[in-house]
C-alpha cells in the first residue's frame, strides 16, 4: 500500500485513544471517536469552541489546578515547538446529563506540535488517557488496601500539588524582582534628540527567562549623533539582571568618549573579564551620523543589525562581526565597518530572541525578519516594533526574552 493510498482521516477517526486537534488559540478543530465516547459529550459540542469553555475548571474544587497545568502546558508547546508529556493530572469532568455535577477523574495527557511550512505550529495533537480507575483501583469489593491505596496516591497527588504551588509563587517573586529591576535599568521610551525611536522588551515565558537582554540609545558627544545598542547575557534572573546592568552601563560610558563603536566594544570586553556571570555575553553598537548620513558598527558575537532602505531593501550590517565580550583571553582591536543611508530610512537591532528557534537555522529567522520589515516599512516607529514581534514571535511567549529598538533616520 502506498502512502497516498492511506486515508489518514480515516485512521485519525479509529484510532482506539482519544486524540483532539488544537489550534494555536487552543479551539477544538477536530475530535476522534474515542474522544467524543469518553468525555460523554457530542462532536457538535466540541469541535468549532474553547477548549476550557468546554471543559472549565471544577468551580466547586477551589484547590482544582488542571485547567491551569493544562493552559500551561499547550503554551509551552506552542512557544517551543516540542512534544509535552504531562504528569497524572486530576479534573473533575462536569456529567452532561446533570449540570453542577462533577466526577473525580484522572488523566494522563501528552500534547505535540504540528509544524507548518514555516516552522511554526499550526495545530496541537492533544492524545488524553482516562486512568481514573488504575488510580481507584481496589483488589476486590470492599477490599480495605484497595482503599488505602487511593488514599496514599491521593494523598501524594495533594503533595505534589502544593510543592509545584510554592515552586510557583516562588519563582513568581524572582520574576517581579528582577522584572522591576531591569526595568529601572533599561531607559525609558524616548526620543533620541528629534529622531523617533521605538524600543521594546517582551520577558520570555516562564517564571525564570528574564533579565538577560537590555537596550540602549545614547546621545553622542560631538555632532549630530547617537549611539543605539542591544546585548545579551547568558542566564536569566536576578543574577542576569545584575550583570546585564554593569554591562550595559559601561557600554553606555564608553561610547559617550570612544572613537567609534569598535573602541567602545574594547572597552567593555575587557570590563567583561571581571565581572562574574559576563561569560558569552553578547553585544552590537552603531553610531550614527546623521550630518554625514552614515552607520558605524561593530558586533560582538551578535546577531546583525538591520538597516530598511526607503525603496524596501534590506541590508544587514554583517561586515564587522567578532567574538563575544569576554571570548579573548587577550583583548585585541575589534572590527569596524561603515555603511550609508538616506533619510527616512530604519535601523533595527534586536536580540536573538526574535529571530532564533530550535531545530531552525538562523538565517530563516533572519529572513523572515527581513521579509516583515519590507511588507511594513511606511509604516512609524512604534507601529513598526508591535508589528514585528506580532509576526515573530512565536502565540503566548517565547522561551527566550526579546529586547527590539526601531529607529527612523
Amino acid at each position: 500500500m502506498t502512502e497516498a493510498s492511506i486515508d489518514y482521516e480515516a485512521v485519525y477517526r479509529a484510532l482506539p485513544g482519544m486524540v483532539a486537534l488544537l489550534t494555536p488559540d487552543l479551539v477544538y478543530a477536530d475530535v476522534n471517536a474515542a474522544f467524543v465516547r469518553g468525555t460523554g459529550r457530542s462532536r457538535e459540542s466540541i469541535v468549532g469552541r474553547y477548549l476550557f469553555d468546554v471543559f472549565p475548571e471544577n468551580p466547586d474544587d477551589p484547590e482544582a489546578v488542571g485547567a491551569h497545568l493544562l493552559h500551561t502546558s499547550l503554551l509551552r508547546v506552542l512557544s517551543t515547538g516540542e512534544r509535552d508529556t504531562m504528569a497524572v493530572q486530576r479534573y473533575d469532568v462536569e456529567t452532561p446529563e446533570h449540570s453542577g455535577m462533577w466526577e473525580e477523574r484522572y488523566w494522563s495527557p501528552v500534547n505535540t506540535p504540528v509544524p507548518g511550512p514555516d516552522g511554526r505550529v499550526v495545530l496541537i495533537v492533544h492524545r488524553v488517557e482516562e486512568v481514573t480507575e488504575l488510580i481507584r483501583f481496589r483488589g476486590g469489593a470492599g477490599d480495605g488496601q484497595g482503599r488505602i491505596l487511593e488514599a496514599e496516591l491521593y494523598a501524594r497527588g495533594r503533595e505534589l500539588q502544593e510543592l509545584n504551588n510554592r515552586l510557583r509563587e516562588a519563582h513568581a517573586r524572582e520574576r517581579e524582582v528582577a522584572l522591576a529591576l531591569q526595568e529601572a535599568m533599561l531607559p525609558a521610551r524616548r526620543q533620541v534628540g528629534h529622531r523617533r525611536a521605538a524600543v521594546r522588551y517582551r520577558p520570555a515565558l516562564g517564571a525564570l527567562n528574564v533579565c538577560g537582554d537590555w537596550y540602549d540609545l545614547v546621545d553622542l558627544v560631538g555632532g549630530n549623533r547617537i549611539g543605539v545598542s542591544v546585548g545579551d547575557v547568558v542566564g536569566h534572573g536576578l543574577a542576569a539582571a545584575g550583570v546585564m546592568g554593569q554591562l550595559r552601563s559601561a557600554l553606555t560610558a564608553a561610547s559617550r568618549v570612544a572613537e567609534g563603536p569598535a573602541q567602545a566594544l574594547d572597552v567593555v570586553g575587557r570590563y567583561a573579564h571581571v565581572v562574574d556571570g559576563a561569560e558569552s555575553a553578547t553585544a552590537v553598537t552603531t553610531f550614527v551620523d546623521f550630518d554625514r548620513h552614515t552607520i558605524r558598527y561593530s558586533s560582538a558575537g551578535h546577531p546583525p543589525p538591520v538597516l530598511l532602505h526607503r525603496d524596501g531593501r534590506v541590508e544587514f550590517l554583517d561586515r564587522a562581526t567578532d567574538p563575544p565580550l569576554d571570548a579573548q583571553p587577550v583583548p585585541t582591536a575589534r572590527p569596524e565597518a561603515e555603511t550609508g543611508f538616506e533619510p527616512g530610512a530604519t535601523l533595527v537591532l534586536y536580540t536573538d530572541g526574535l529571530v532564533e528557534r530550535r531545530r531552525e537555522d538562523i538565517d530563516t529567522g533572519l529572513l523572515r525578519l527581513a521579509e516583515s520589515l519590507r511588507r511594513h516599512r511606511t509604516q512609524d516607529p512604534e507601529t513598526l516594533a508591535d508589528i514585528v514581534l506580532l509576526e515573530l514571535l512565536a502565540p503566548g511567549g517565547a522561551t527566550d526574552d526579546t529586547a527590539l529598538v526601531v529607529v527612523r533616520l
